[in-house]
Order: structure tokens, then sequence, then C-alpha cells
């Protein structure tokens, strides 16, 4: 027992140490646990504060981390004359600091006001101007994680995403308008090409009305078509059809694609393809 007592003596602090940090592994793990529930329970009744809360989620344990850590550092008596040499240089050493935590301190504060101004949320659907898009999954204290359409993650810092121009196709509204455009040949009846657009626009199960209550009064078709070039070797027509969201838009434009083509198949309307005529000019007289 003696010999327990003396060793355990001797090894007092690295067992405090060790504690304290064992602590703050579990605390953290505990308050995690029951913060997440206490998200699932909100998130079902109200989704609009889901960025805030994961971005709260990830600042407690943050903080608990940074709480244990330090106390168990305390504990380490040889430390503080470091401590002291520190406080003695403290503005060198708040310069050094300064300038190595710069780009950390600037992602925690991007984040921050992200959170705060929301210029997206988590599950908004954004693209940046270099094509870069998908569906933001997570925003943590120092990046935002994107997920792309092939279920990959995109990590960017947030100094970084909080400079960028993006697109959200869900800030304040939804809803989408989709341009549909289609070249037909010059012989093509273009009036019939627009009613059949326009039909199969119509037809789609996710096409939603976008009209005023004016619009209806005026008569304002449901889908708009027109003609808006007179190309080289096509008259372009475009429909402009509205879907509830980006994701409905985009499996409404593959299926009027589809059935545009067969309709205009069967009713005799040619969607044409580029054609140039070449001329070759007769060699000189005298030439072989």
């Amino acid at each position: 027992m003696d010999r327990f007592i003396a060793t355990f003596s001797s090894y007092e602090l690295f067992f405090r140490i060790l504690v304290i940090v064992a602590i703050t592994v579990f605390l953290a793990k505990i308050v995690n646990s029951l913060y997440k529930r206490l998200l699932t329970k909100s998130v079902e009744t109200d989704n609009s504060h889901l960025t805030t809360y994961k971005f709260l989620e990830h600042s407690i344990s943050a903080v608990i981390y940074i709480v244990g850590f330090s106390f168990a550092i305390s504990k380490i008596e040889f430390l503080k004359p470091v401590a002291q040499s520190i406080v003695a240089g403290a503005g060198i050493f708040a310069i050094a600091v300064g300038f190595a935590a710069q780009q950390a301190l600037g992602n925690i504060i991007s984040g921050i006001f992200i959170v705060i101004s929301k210029p997206y949320k988590i599950n908004d659907r954004i693209s940046f101007q270099d094509g870069l898009r998908g569906v933001v999954e997570d925003i943590s204290l120092r990046h935002t994680v994107i997920r792309n359409f092939e279920n990959q993650r995109i990590i960017i810092p947030n100094s970084i995403i909080s400079n960028q121009v993006l697109i959200n196709s869900n800030f304040a509204d939804s809803k989408i308008c989709k341009l549909i455009d289609v070249g037909i040949s010059y012989g093509s009846d273009v009036d019939l090409a627009k009613q059949i657009m326009r039909e199969e626009i119509e037809n789609h199960p996710l096409n939603i009305d976008n009209r005023s209550q004016e619009d209806i009064d005026k008569g304002t078709p449901k889908v708009m078509v027109r003609m808006i070039e007179l190309a080289d070797s096509s008259l372009v027509m475009r429909a402009w059809g509205w879907a509830e969201t980006p994701m409905d838009a985009f499996v409404m434009h593959c299926d009027v694609n589809e059935s545009i083509k067969k309709r205009f198949d069967k009713e005799g309307i040619v969607i044409p393809f580029p054609q140039r005529t070449v001329s070759y000019l007769e060699p000189p007289k005298g030439t072989t």
C-alpha cells in the first residue's frame, strides 16, 4: 500500500491531467449527444434555424475543449516560468500569434457573419462563378461543407466563401424559371411549334402556375413561348417553364425536351442541324 501511495504521489500530476482531459472529452460527447437530441426535436418543428443550431453545436464543442485543456495545462507547475516569460514578451508574442492565427480567426469571424446574415443556409443549393455547385451540408467554425451532385464533399474555408459571388437558388424564394430553347427549321409552322411547346410544358406534373391574378385576368398564358432569334440554320423558340424547386425544374426540363422532340416528329416540325454551302474555286487556266 505504501508503495502504491508513493507511486501515485509521484504521478499525481499526470493522473490529474489525464482525469481532466478524460472529463473534458466525456463532457463534450455528452453535451453533443444532448444537443443533437434537442436539435432533432427543434428541426422537426422549425427547419428555418437549422444553420444556427449546427453552428452553435460546433461552437459549444470548441468552448468545452478549450476550457478543459486550458485547465489541464494550468496544473503543470513547470509551465509557470514559461508563462511569466510569455507575459514579459507579451507584445511580440501577441503580434506573432496574431499573424499565425489570422487566417483561422478570419474563418471563425466569417462563419459568425454567415450565420448572422444567412446568405445561405444548410440544405440550400448554391453555385459559384467558376461552375462549382452543390447543396450546403454543414457550416462549422472554420469551413463550409458542400455536397455536389456526384455526392462528393467540397470543403471551403469560411473566409474564402464569404468573399465569393454565389447564386443561391433557395434564397427568399425556391421557385425557379427554367428556360427551354428549341430550334426549328425556317420551313416549319411557327404557331404549331409554339403550341406544342406550351402544351407539353403545361401538361408536365412539375410545372406550376406563376402568374399573378392580374396576369390571369389579362388572359396571359400559363407558359409563355416566343421566338427569340433568327439563327443561321434555325428559328430559336424559347419557353418559360416554372417549377417549385431547382431539382423539379431540372427534371421538368429533361422530360419536356424529350416530349417536345416526339411531338415535333409526329407533327412534322423539323429540328435542323447546322448546314453549310461549300463552293470550290476553279483552278486558273493552264494549271493542272
